[in-house]
């Protein structure tokens, strides 16, 4: 059995709470938050945990094994390396830090203790995108050609992060995994038209050596409600939509094939349109299992702390990116 406590009461730590007090194997020891309006609303419904508004309360418990860490993204690296040194294993969510240098004291730290550090990169999780993962590794897609992703919304606006720290680590852990090498080259532009300061659009493309190219449109401030990732192989193309109920991944039998009848031509090619099987198992439900599953085993986690590194330091060099041309723009 695994203890876990869960910090940061807002608007994602108690999912992690309810998934962490209902999966086999673990038990739900602790809650806390800053604000004790937040640790009376939640007591309630996860009667047998502890509660308490200082972190210290739970790093000094010698029987909690892992910290579950949930709060403001601005928090994250502190908090983590305070659990790690702490002799906790630990779970941040994403991203894992504001900056590189962050980033690599607290994976430096798990490495050195030995615990397991993972960080909740949630989309790398969900089955649609194993299953996009698994036709592109399979080499069903063809090589890669270029991916693009859209992540909008009309949704709360922050304060602590623009668009593509909030919303583009999700895209960029995915486009990582599926390209499999980081950007070489990128071009970033964004403005901020409710917030001054805080980017609420952001349209990023990045290049790779291998040739692939990915582009990124981030928004608070658009009519549609869209999660979807396309990505075009030599052989065919797929489409990943979290917004579909049931076909969460399209696979289009299209591409362009040279016409051997005619030297030197090409022609494109239409063929079926398919929608292959995908789980409908929660993929917090699969994150969190994961992480239990590394501690139990003392394994490396899909998303820890090598990976989520990868993560934070391609969105600095994004958002250097992005400041830099908002400055030329402004002159």
């Amino acid at each position: 059995m695994t203890t876990v406590g869960v910090v940061g009461l807002g608007y994602w730590g108690p999912n992690l709470a309810r998934n962490f007090d209902r999966l086999p194997g673990a038990e739900l020891t602790w809650l806390c938050d800053a604000s004790e309006e937040a640790v009376e609303r939640w007591q309630t419904a996860f009667p047998s945990a502890r509660t308490t508004t200082r972190l210290e309360d739970l790093l000094g418990d010698d029987a909690l094994d892992a910290v579950v860490v949930a709060t403001p993204v601005p928090t994250h690296a502190e908090l983590a390396l305070r659990v790690i040194e702490a002799g906790k294993h630990c779970f941040v969510e994403k991203p894992l830090a504001r900056s590189e240098e962050e980033a690599e004291r607290v994976v430096e730290a798990a490495r050195a203790a030995g615990r397991v550090l993972m960080v909740g990169h949630l989309l790398e999780y969900h089955p649609g995108v194993e299953k996009l993962e698994e036709l592109l590794r399979s080499g069903e897609l063809g090589d890669l050609r270029y991916i693009y992703s859209n992540r909008l919304n009309l949704g709360k606006h922050r304060t602590d992060e623009n668009a593509l720290w909030s919303l583009g680590a999700h895209d960029v852990s995915v486009i990582l995994r599926l390209a499999g090498e980081e950007p070489s080259g990128w071009e970033v532009m964004g403005e901020s038209y409710v917030k001054p300061g805080v980017e609420d659009v952001v349209f990023a493309l990045m290049r790779f050596d291998s040739g692939l190219i990915a582009h990124m449109h981030l928004s608070w401030l658009d009519p549609h409600k869209e999660r979807r990732f396309t990505v075009v192989g030599s052989k065919r193309m797929a489409t990943f939509d979290d917004m579909e109920l049931e076909r969460k991944l399209t696979v289009y039998d299209k591409g362009i094939d040279e016409d051997y009848s005619s030297y030197g031509e090409y022609i494109a090619r239409s063929g079926d349109v398919f929608s292959p099987r995908v789980s409908n198992e929660e993929p917090l439900r699969i994150e969190c299992k994961h992480f239990l599953e590394c501690v139990r085993d003392g394994t490396e986690p899909r998303t820890g702390g090598e990976s989520a590194l990868r993560v934070v330091r391609v969105l600095e060099r994004l958002q250097r990116d992005l400041v830099r041309t908002s400055d030329v723009a402004r002159r």
